[in-house]
């Protein structure tokens, strides 16, 4: 363990995707984000498989032992990505960023419908408290009697961020299953190449021919996606996620500057206050995640005989 180390890759990987969601703004009004998603998809796949080359885990470590978790996965992982992108085309990439906050939050809800998980108390009212930071962030945008187009469409994207956090809470939830049986580097690559085949399925739908720069954009986009996932992948191996999951919160700081300084994107009062309150909520949820795992990590030592 080395949690100086898990800390720093953490914050990298956070620097890294706030640059790819920046990447994906700038390219927004030229392709839909159904085209964002393969570029995305796509352009990480050469970068993760020189990282499992670089592991020894190609091929060998690539065996399915759970297809269908592995297409589970893809699919609201895909979704997510999709309904991001599409967020971060018609509102500011700060308050995209916030109500993407609302996934760790909805993932705790859905362990324990889906997974069993007992939640007590202090996570139930931590809950409550970030779900409501969430509803004042969107509060602004959901005035769908509204005529203006502007407003409509700032409607849409609040609506499509929601979504993209409720698939992506689904998404890590079919992940915490697949951990069981399939390798990290199995996880990844499959995601990958499931979600650059889904996103060819949105051809149809029509796609646009992007301008040299916007192609530019959109590969960078794809690599920095790829060197991201390592990076947050690597992060788990040197530090617990009790301890590296508060650093999350950093992207909302680089948000606001990448929004301030290159989309002229200014914040509000209401969605600050939104995330003060789901940031509150989520370092509650960590801290009491940690004080529960040194519980458990106390009762199996004291169950352990003595060999002496």
């Amino acid at each position: 363990m080395n949690p100086v180390r898990g800390i720093t890759l953490k914050i990298l990987s956070v620097i890294i995707f706030v640059t790819m969601f920046g990447f994906i703004k700038a390219t927004s009004q030229e392709v839909p984000a159904g085209e964002a998603v393969f570029f995305r998809s796509l352009f990480a796949i050469p970068v993760l498989l020189l990282w499992l080359i670089a592991r020894g885990d190609f091929p060998g470590k690539l065996k399915a032992k759970d297809p269908m978790g592995h297409v589970w996965r893809g699919l609201m992982g895909t979704c997510a990505m999709a309904a991001g992108f599409l967020a971060i085309g018609l509102l500011p990439l700060p308050e995209v960023v916030a109500i993407g906050y609302a996934a760790p939050l909805m993932v705790t809800m859905l362990a324990a419908m889906f997974l069993g998980e007992k939640i007590r108390l202090v996570r139930l009212s931590a809950l409550l408290l970030g779900m409501f930071g969430v509803m004042l962030i969107l509060s602004p945008r959901l005035t769908v009697l509204d005529s203006e187009v502007t407003t409509r469409l700032q409607t849409i994207g609040a609506l499509a961020a929601l979504m993209a956090a409720m698939f992506s809470a689904l998404a890590q939830v079919f992940a915490r299953k697949l951990v069981a049986t399939e390798t990290t580097g199995s996880i990844v690559f499959y995601f990958s190449v499931m979600s650059t085949t889904l996103a060819l399925l949105t051809l149809p739908f029509g796609w646009a021919v992007p301008s040299l720069k916007a192609t530019l954009l959109l590969i960078t986009a794809g690599l920095l996606g790829g060197v991201g996932q390592i990076l947050l992948t690597e992060s788990y191996r040197y530090a617990e996620v009790a301890v590296i999951a508060p650093f999350e919160y950093c992207s909302i700081i680089l948000a606001l500057l990448v929004g301030y300084f290159v989309f002229d994107e200014y914040p509000t009062t209401i969605m600050m206050a939104g995330v003060a309150l789901i940031v509150t909520a989520g370092i509650i949820i960590i801290e009491r995640e940690r004080r529960l795992g040194i519980k458990r990590t106390g009762k199996a030592r004291s169950t352990v005989p003595n060999q002496g």
